[in-house]
């Protein structure tokens, strides 16, 4: 990380425990980051996001690069918020980077965030190292978006592999729609 100057970069925290919200906020101030706001509600934390699409300035920050939230969360969890970010008309950029945090580490819980379109989970408990790594997966390794009649959010396929088949990426007549979307 020291090799990266992340003093440019917005980063807005959400987590309705207090310590949790200090502990990953001096983390990210720590790596480096230049701004973290934080909010211990997903409703205030979405009021924020309009207001820096409406006035930035009086936002104080100019845009966000990346939400880091916890999953359970009281009234609105984690996954709503993440849902009201990729989904909803009124959010201001569905394209944000948005690491999910959560206690939650088992596969299926893993795969339903990444089904609503989170960029990254990190599981508690979690160290430096692990937030650092996390970060520079965001940061370093930006993922193109996809949207489909169930789906939108980051490209879920980490790895290129190859195919059996020469053809077999080819779209046909039943083939699902499938748009590549770019920021």
């Amino acid at each position: 990380m020291a090799e990266l100057d992340l003093s440019g970069f917005t980063v807005l925290v959400v987590d309705d425990n207090t310590y949790m919200l200090s502990l990953v906020r001096s983390t990210l101030l720590g790596l480096g980051i230049g701004t973290v706001k934080t909010f211990d509600d997903a409703k205030s934390a979405i009021e924020f996001i309009k207001l820096v699409q409406e006035n930035p300035v009086k936002a104080g920050v100019m845009q966000l690069d990346f939400i880091i939230s916890n999953w359970q969360m009281s009234p609105i969890d984690g996954l709503m918020f993440l849902r009201w970010v990729r989904t909803h008309q009124e959010s201001a950029n569905k394209f944000v980077p948005f690491l999910m945090v959560t206690g939650f580490g088992d596969k299926q819980k893993v795969e339903e965030a990444r089904d609503l379109g989170v960029s990254e989970v990190l599981a508690k408990p979690f160290s430096v190292n692990s937030v650092a790594e996390k970060v520079m997966q965001i940061i370093a390794s930006p993922r193109q978006f996809v949207q489909n009649a169930s789906y939108f959010g980051p490209d879920r396929r980490r790895q290129n592999l190859p195919f059996g088949e020469d053809n077999r990426r080819i779209l046909h007549e039943k083939s699902p729609e499938v748009k590549i979307i770019y920021e």
